[in-house]
């Protein structure tokens, strides 16, 4: 899962992204509406955990940025502002939840993991493809009833095609994805075509079959048959 937190105040910032991390996810961080707005055009993501009180702008006026340019992404709001007006006003602009300040990391994390399968899984818990079958909740890939030796990035590569499934993933997306937005100034993607050969392997090893089609130049897909 790869995540933009919108949130001014730096400690509680730091708190969530490495909170984030520690879970496996991708996490980045914008401390105002200009800083996010810029994010949002230049990268994907999967949810917005979003503060309203914004030092140079409303995270409500945001939100129905968002909404309108990337209706599929989810929309944690978090704010101390408390008053129910706000909490409605969120909601109807398309936020999938609200929670407000303080809270507890482990709720806003499965609040979050509860937007994304709603999302992006239609609210299920695993993910198959034929005789591939990954499981969100144990972090647990079995092919034909086999269970796969994934590395951490293996399991989210996998993951993140599986998602994807009918569309061209390029290598700096993958690279983004798994690794952060800040991989957009490398100078190489090569290290993705290793851990894809990796993943070949392995799934090819337990008696799957190779779905990852290579688009030369461009990137990968996966293929339904």
């Amino acid at each position: 899962m790869k995540l933009l937190l919108v949130e001014d105040q730096a400690e509680l910032a730091i708190s969530v992204q490495n909170y984030f991390l520690k879970e496996g996810d991708v996490c980045e961080y914008a401390n105002s509406f200009a800083a996010a707005s810029e994010k949002l055009h230049g990268y994907e993501y999967d949810v917005l955990v979003l503060d309203i009180m914004l030092p140079d702008g409303n995270g409500l006026e945001l939100l129905e940025i968002v909404k309108q340019n990337w209706p599929h992404m989810g929309v944690v709001i978090i704010s101390a502002k408390n008053a129910l007006d706000d909490k409605l006003k969120g909601l109807d602009l398309g936020a999938d939840d609200y929670l407000p300040k303080p809270f507890h990391l482990a709720e806003l994390n499965a609040r979050t993991k509860a937007v994304f399968r709603r999302r992006l899984q239609k609210g299920e818990n695993s993910l198959s493809l034929n005789e591939i079958k990954i499981d969100l909740d144990t972090h647990e890939v079995l092919v034909h009833d086999q269970l796969l030796d994934l590395t951490r990035k293996e399991f989210e590569l996998l993951h993140y095609f599986l998602v994807n499934q009918r569309r061209l993933l390029t290598k700096q997306a993958i690279a983004e994805h798994l690794w952060g937005d800040y991989m957009d100034t490398a100078d190489s993607f090569d290290f993705v075509y290793q851990h894809i050969k990796n993943l070949r392997k392995k799934i090819v090893k337990a008696g799957g079959n190779d779905y990852l089609e290579t688009v030369y130049g461009v990137g990968y897909k996966i293929k339904s048959s």
